[in-house]
C-alpha cells in the first residue's frame, strides 16, 4: 500500500508541476503568432515588438513545459510497470504520434523562429511561428486521446491480459476527446489572456512602456472576454457529457449521495464520506438537473445507486472516489472562472468607458488575479483525474493493479524526493527569469510616460 501511494503522491506532484506550464504555451504561441501576422500585414515596428517580448516569456515557459514534461514518461516504466504492460500498446501510439506530427514540428520551426528574426523572409518568419502554435496545440491533442482512452475506453480487446488496439479510428474518434480537447485549449486561451493582462496591468501601473502595453491590455481584453465565455460553454458541454459517460463523478463533484428528481445543485457542503452523507449543506433546487439535461424535472442518480450498478457489473469493492476533494475542487474551478469574469467584464467596461487607466485598484486587482487561471487549470484536472477513481483505466485497471510489483518504498522514496528538489530549483530559476524580463519590460521599446507610478505596484514580492 505504501508503495501506491508514494507512487500517486510522485505523480500528482510532478503532473501538477508540468500543468502548469502547458496551459500558457498553448495560449502565448497563438498571441505571439497573431501579433507577428499583424507585424507581417501592417509593418508596425510596435507589432514587431510585442510579437518579440511576449514571445521571449512564451520560451522561458515552453522550455519549462518540455523539461516537466519529459520526466512523465519515466513514471510509466518506473513507477507503473503493470499499467504500461497492460496497455502500453494503445497508451504508446498516441504518445508515438504527439512526437512525431507535433513535437518535433514544433521544436524545428521554434528554432528557426528564435534564431530566424532579421534573416528570414518576414512571411516565412510568421509562418514558423504559427507551425509551432498549431503543433503545440496538434500535441495536446494527442496526449488527451491517450488520457480519453483512460476515461472511457473505446476500440480495444483483452487478449492474455492485455488491452490491444483493434480500431486506431475509434481511438481517435472517441467522443470524450471532443469535449476534452475544446475545454483544455480555451482553457490555455484563457491563461494566456490572463497572462498578458496581468504583466501589461503592472506596467500600465507603473506608467512604464504606456504605448506597448495599452496596445498588449486591448489585445488581452478582448481575448480573455471572448475565450472566458467559450470556455464556460465548453465546461457547460462537458458536464452534460460526463453526467451521461461517467455519471460517478458528477455525483461524486456534487457529493450527491442519494438519487435525485429534480436534482439540486450543491453549492457548499460538509462530507461525511464514511457514513455517506452531508452532515450540512447549502443546495439551489433543480440547478444539478438544469445544468445536467438542461431540463429541472432531469432525474440525476446518486453515489449510492450508481455504486450498487458497478458492484453488480464489476464485482464486490469500492468505487466511490474521493468524493470531499472532488466536490471542493469543483467549486474552487467554477469559482475561479467567475471572479475572472468579473475581473474581465469591470475592465472591459472600464476601457470601454476610457476610465481603465484612472483606475489603479483595477488595474491591480487585475494583476493579482494571474492565479485564478492556474488554480482553475490544476482543480479542474484534478477532479477531472481524482473523479474516476478507483479505475486508472475506466472499467477495466483499477490504479491499485497498475503500481509496478518490484519497486520498493525506499526507491520510490529518494526518487520523489529528488524530483520534488529539482522541480522546486526549475520553479525558482523560472520565476526569476520571468521576473526579470517582465520588469526589464520590452527593451527596444520607448519608456514614454511623464505620469508617477501608483504606489503598491508589485510583482511577485
Amino acid at each position: 500500500m505504501e508503495e501506491l501511494i508514494l507512487s500517486r503522491w510522485q505523480f500528482g506532484i510532478t503532473s501538477t508541476y508540468h500543468f502548469l506550464f502547458v496551459p500558457l504555451t498553448l495560449g502565448l504561441s497563438l498571441i505571439v503568432a497573431i501579433l507577428e501576422t499583424i507585424y507581417v500585414r501592417t509593418g508596425s515596428e510596435m507589432y514587431k515588438q510585442q510579437a518579440r517580448f511576449w514571445g521571449k516569456l512564451f520560451l522561458i515557459n515552453f522550455a519549462m513545459g518540455v523539461v516537466t514534461g519529459i520526466v512523465q514518461e519515466f513514471h510509466f516504466g518506473m513507477n507503473w510497470s503493470e499499467y504500461s504492460r497492460f496497455m502500453g500498446d494503445i497508451f504508446g501510439a498516441p504518445l508515438a504520434m504527439e512526437a512525431l506530427t507535433a513535437f518535433y514540428l514544433e521544436s524545428t520551426f521554434l528554432g528557426l523562429w528564435i534564431f530566424g528574426w532579421d534573416r528570414l523572409p518576414k512571411v516565412l518568419h510568421a509562418a514558423s511561428i504559427w507551425i509551432v502554435a498549431l503543433a503545440g496545440n496538434l500535441s495536446a491533442f494527442w496526449i488527451l486521446t491517450a488520457n480519453s482512452f483512460m476515461q472511457s475506453p473505446v476500440g480495444y480487446a483483452i487478449h492474455n491480459g492485455r488491452a490491444e488496439m483493434t480500431d486506431f479510428t475509434a481511438l481517435i474518434t472517441n467522443p470524450y476527446v471532443f469535449y476534452q480537447f475544446p475545454h483544455t485549449v480555451l482553457s490555455g486561451l484563457v491563461t494566456a489572456g490572463f497572462f498578458v493582462l496581468a504583466i501589461s496591468a503592472y506596467h500600465l501601473i507603473r506608467q512604464t512602456h504606456v504605448e506597448f502595453f495599452r496596445a498588449s491590455f486591448k489585445l488581452g481584453l478582448i481575448w480573455t472576454t471572448i475565450s472566458l465565455l467559450v470556455l464556460m460553454g465548453s465546461g457547460h458541454a462537458q458536464t452534460q457529457f460526463i453526467a451521461k459517460a461517467q455519471p460517478m463523478k458528477l455525483a461524486a463533484a456534487e457529493a450527491l449521495w442519494e438519487t435525485a428528481k429534480p436534482a439540486p445543485f450543491g453549492v457548499a457542503a460538509i462530507i461525511d464520506e464514511q457514513n455517506k452523507t452531508n452532515t450540512a449543506e447549502l443546495k439551489i433546487p433543480a440547478l444539478l438537473s438544469i445544468l445536467a439535461n438542461n431540463n429541472p424535472n432531469t432525474e440525476v442518480k446518486g453515489i449510492k445507486d450508481i455504486e450498487q450498478e458497478y458492484i453488480a457489473k464489476y464485482g464486490p469493492g469500492n468505487y466511490v472516489p474521493p468524493v470531499t476533494p472532488v466536490f471542493w475542487s469543483f467549486r474552487l474551478m467554477v469559482a475561479a472562472g467567475s471572479v475572472m469574469l468579473l475581473v474581465v467584464l469591470t475592465a472591459s467596461f472600464l476601457w470601454w468607458r476610457g476610465q481603465l487607466e484612472a483606475r489603479p485598484r483595477v488595474l491591480k486587482a487585475v494583476l493579482w488575479s494571474l492565479p485564478l487561471p492556474y488554480i482553475a487549470n490544476s482543480t479542474g484536472w484534478y477532479m477531472a483525474e481524482a473523479g474516476r477513481q478507483p479505475w486508472i483505466v475506466f472499467g477495466l485497471q483499477k490504479v491499485g493493479q497498475a503500481v509496478s510489483p518490484s519497486v520498493g518504498a525506499g526507491s520510490i522514496w529518494i526518487s520523489l524526493i529528488g524530483f520534488t528538489l529539482v522541480y522546486a530549483l526549475l520553479a525558482a530559476a523560472a520565476v526569476y527569469l520571468v521576473q526579470k524580463f517582465v520588469r526589464q519590460g520590452p527593451v527596444d521599446a520607448p519608456v514614454d510616460s511623464n505620469k508617477p507610478a501608483v504606489k503598491g505596484a508589485a510583482l511577485w514580492n
